[in-house]
Order: C-alpha cells, then sequence, then structure tokens
C-alpha cells in the first residue's frame, strides 16, 4: 500500500505579499492557470497513483481546517496530523511512519511529498513513482532526483552513481548549493540532479534508519507519537515530546550517512516554487518574458512578474522588476533582490506589521471575514458563512454590532431571541449580549458588520461553545484569545469572530 505523506508547513515569506504566514503558498493557487492550490495539485496527482492508500497530511494549527477542508474537496481518503512546533522534516516524516505503521504495518510505503511544489507533467511524474516502486530493494530510501534545464544555484544537488534499473541510481553523494561556476560544471556532467525533497520509503526502513543515525530524533517522534491525542478528526502530536526533537531534514539526519539512499531520475517539468522567478517559470512568459497573472497591463515591458490580485497593475517602460498587488500591500522590488523579501517581510513583522502574517481576509471552517473600513471606535466587515457553517457562540465586553443581510439567509441568536434574517433585513448585537450567527440555506451568506465600541481587539471575547472545537470551553467562559496562532498576535485587523 502506497501512503501520501504530504508536508503542508512552511511560510513561503520569499513570495510576499500573496504568501503569508495566515495564508503560507501551497494553500494558494500560483502554478500556471489552475485555480486550484498547490496542495490541492498535489493531491490530485496522487490520486492517480496505484495501491493508493489513505493520505496523511502534516501541517501546524493554524492552518487545520485549510487542510482538512482542501483535502474532502480532492476526494481522497486521509487524515491531517498537527505537529505543534516545526521541526524539519525528519522529524515530522518519522511522527508520520509511526502513525502509518500503527494503521497500516510497517511494510506500508510511505510517499514523501511537499505540498508547495509544481509539476508540469503529472504523467511523468507517476511513472518516476511506479519506476521507484517496482525497482527499490527492500531496506532502500528512494529520493527522487530532478532532471536539471539549466545551472541554477538555488537548489542543492545529487551525484548519482551506478545504474541499478532503468533510471535508478546509486547516490554518490549530495551537495550543497553551489555558485554559478559550479553549477554550470555539474548541468555539463550530466551525473547531477537537482534535490526534490520528494522520498520514497517503507515506514519501518525509515523509523530504522533514523533510529541508527538520529536516535534522539527517532525517540522524540515515538513518544510524540504515543501521546497524541484526536481532536475532531485531527491527530494531535504532543507538544512537550516533540519539541524536544533536534530540528533536522530527512537529508541531513538519514539520507547523507546511509548506505541504502538511491536516486529516481524525475523529469517531469519540477519546479519549487521558492521565489517569484520560479512562479513565473512554472506559469509561462511571453515573448518579452513577461509572466502576468490577474488584471495586468503590460506596455513595453520586459522579464517582468506581475501579479494582481485585484487592481488594475499597468506597467510602462519596466524592465526586471517583480510587482504584486493585493488588497492591503503592493511589492515593487528588483528581481536580482527578489531572495531578499524574505529579510524584508521579517523586518515588516518586527515593525509589528499586520501585514506582514496576515491577510484583511481571514478564512475559517465557517467561511471568512475581510476587513472594510477601520477608524476610531468602529470597524466594518464583510462576513462570508458557507451553508451550515456556524460562528461560536460568544460575547463582548467593549462593542456593540449591526448586520445587514446582503444575500442568503442567517439565523441569528442574541441572548434568548432566534431569528432568521433574509436579504436588506438586519439586527442589532447590544454589547454584552450572549450571540450566535448561522448559515442554515444552501447559498452562502453574506453579511455586513458594523462594530462599534472603545475596544475593538480580538481579544475581547467570551467563548461559551463552538462546533468547531477550536478552544476549551470553560464552564466560568473566561475570555480567550480567539486569533489562531502567533500571526495573530501581531494583526491588529485579526478578527475575534470564531
Amino acid at each position: 500500500m502506497l501512503i501520501p505523506v504530504l508536508l503542508a508547513g512552511g511560510v513561503g515569506s520569499r513570495l510576499w505579499p500573496l504568501s503569508r504566514q495566515s495564508r503560507p503558498k501551497q494553500f494558494l493557487a500560483l502554478a500556471g492557470t489552475s485555480d486550484r492550490s498547490l496542495l490541492e495539485q498535489t493531491l490530485g496527482r496522487v490520486r492517480q497513483l496505484d495501491d493508493l492508500g489513505p493520505a496523511l497530511i502534516v501541517g501546524n494549527d493554524e492552518h487545520r481546517f485549510v487542510m482538512a477542508e482542501q483535502l474532502r474537496s480532492s476526494g481522497i481518503d486521509g487524515r491531517v496530523m498537527i505537529e505543534p512546533v516545526g521541526r524539519n522534516t525528519a522529524p515530522a516524516v518519522a511522527a508520520a511512519a509511526f502513525e502509518i505503521c500503527a494503521r497500516h504495518g510497517g511494510d506500508a510505503e510511505l510517499l514523501v511529498l511537499p505540498t508547495d511544489h509544481a509539476i508540469g507533467d503529472a504523467a511523468a511524474f507517476a511513472d518516476a513513482i511506479t519506476r521507484a516502486r517496482a525497482n527499490a530493494d527492500r531496506g532502500r530510501l528512494t529520493l527522487f532526483g530532478v532532471t536539471p534545464d539549466r545551472a541554477e544555484t538555488g537548489y542543492g544537488y545529487i551525484q548519482a552513481g551506478s545504474v541499478l534499473a532503468d533510471g535508478v541510481r546509486t547516490v554518490q553523494r549530495f551537495v550543497e548549493k553551489p555558485d554559478a561556476e559550479r553549477a554550470a560544471e555539474y548541468l555539463a556532467h550530466g551525473d547531477y540532479f537537482w534535490n526534490s525533497g520528494m522520498f520514497l520509503f517503507g515506514a519501518q526502513d525509515y523509523l530504522d534508519a533514523l533510529a541508527e543515525q538520529a536516535p534522539d530524533i527517532h525517540a522524540a517522534a515515538a513518544a510524540a507519537h504515543a501521546a497524541a491525542r484526536t481532536d475532531i478528526d485531527f491527530l494531535r502530536l504532543d507538544a512537550d515530546a516533540f519539541a524536544a526533537s533536534p530540528a533536522d531534514s530527512i537529508d541531513y539526519a538519514v539520507m547523507e550517512g546511509t548506505d541504502r539512499a538511491v536516486m529516481v531520475e524525475l523529469d517531469a517539468a519540477w519546479n519549487d516554487l521558492g521565489s517569484w522567478s520560479a512562479v513565473a517559470r512554472a506559469a509561462g512568459r511571453d515573448a518579452r518574458g513577461n509572466s502576468a497573472r490577474g488584471d495586468v497591463w503590460l506596455e513595453d515591458s520586459d522579464d517582468c512578474v506581475v501579479h494582481s490580485q485585484g487592481r488594475l497593475v499597468a506597467t510602462l517602460g519596466v524592465r526586471d522588476h517583480v510587482i504584486v498587488e493585493t488588497a492591503d500591500a503592493v511589492l515593487v522590488a528588483d528581481r536580482s533582490r527578489e531572495q531578499d523579501i524574505k529579510t524584508l517581510v521579517q523586518r515588516l513583522a518586527v515593525e509589528g506589521r499586520s501585514e506582514a502574517v496576515e491577510y484583511r481576509k481571514a478564512y475559517r471552517p465557517w467561511g471568512s471575514y475581510e476587513q472594510i473600513a477601520a477608524g476610531e471606535r468602529f470597524q466594518v466587515k464583510h462576513i462570508r458563512v458557507t451553508p451550515g457553517g456556524r460562528l461560536s457562540l460568544q460575547s463582548h465586553h467593549h462593542r456593540a454590532e449591526h448586520w445587514v443581510v446582503v444575500h442568503g439567509t442567517a439565523l441569528v441568536t442574541c441572548d434568548e431571541r432566534q431569528m432568521l434574517l433574509t436579504e436588506n433585513e438586519s439586527t442589532f448585537i447590544p454589547l454584552g449580549a450572549v450571540h450566535r450567527l448561522e448559515n442554515p440555506g444552501k447559498v452562502e451568506l453574506d453579511l455586513i458588520e458594523v462594530q462599534s465600541g472603545s475596544y475593538l481587539g480580538e481579544d475581547d471575547i467570551v467563548r461559551y461553545d463552538d462546533v468547531y472545537g477550536r478552544a476549551d470551553v470553560e464552564p466560568d467562559a473566561k475570555n480567550t484569545v480567539d486569533g489562531e496562532g502567533a500571526a495573530a498576535a501581531v494583526s491588529p485587523v485579526s478578527d475575534d469572530k470564531e
């Protein structure tokens, strides 16, 4: 049985302002003209594989509902495992291997895939997986080496050794990211391949190799899985045990020291989407080297990457620039400096700029909300609730709310009253009232909310009940911060609407 282990952590800050901590690149549509996210495209690729078992997506707590929803929409059976803190790929995959051994036995094969890559040739991808499964003997740990088509300095390389079978070779050595001269030598040599970060191995084989070479990671992952608990449909690893693990990648912890590593050649238009230039390669470029997405008008411009989320972006006489427009931030950067975007985002975060980590539009398991306007003692938001969606039962100490339905039907609870509101109807939620918003209909509910009061921060909430189990509800309904993760603590526009 083949079990896809999909790694959905990471921030992708080099693709800011589109990719942010609250909505990283793996949950966005970036590759080509597809409207599906990179995670959804990854799920689509594995769906075509033979002998497929249930997928296991590994990611962090902040994105658990996004992962669950995109897994559900893919039609693939699976589960989400939540890692309480980032510890790189070796511990994350070890915890996944323990779970898969417990459910499917140690002979189950793990196909470990990052979820932020683009692959243009799905058939070639499937063929590489088939060759890996057919030719890798038991106990071998297989990685996938991408056939290079240019002298790339942004990737690590694998030097392949002797041929074991068609497209399957031994691993001679791993090479760090080279300079331009060395990268050109690797391209000309023919035995060097880009390290894709994709792996195939037996669950127990990986754990045995890890125990031999990195016993501290093995022990921490074992303890974290043994003490894991189920929360709704999520599997939560034990926080203390997992945090005790050293942070290391599979390459360093296992692959570089084992004599069981083999490499399968992958020639499938692979792209890791680690920069805006990489996005341009995956999306395609016009005759003047420009890559554009959204409402973009290019005039006498060359070798630019231009991405618009909403407004018209027009360029005139521009060369070698990255221009990205979102509702709350615009990036204009020289393409030679695109690797420094990550540093820019870090500086914005240090300065407390919410745009570094969060969007004005935030997604929740019941739908989404987006800030429209804000000022002293007021804030206006567009709230969208999916059919069947239900916000938590809550109250506020410092603000009142006005709700106006613009589309769909709202079931409103306000203290002892319940009411149905339809288009162009409204209601008032007084300060301190215990209230809830639900969508009982079959179409999306769109509602405008006007908040007014002395304090509109995210921590002004008392929660009494939540159908999604996102926080413990104390009997005395004590205050809780309703934002999720570190991003919420930075952002003044985060909503406590849960």
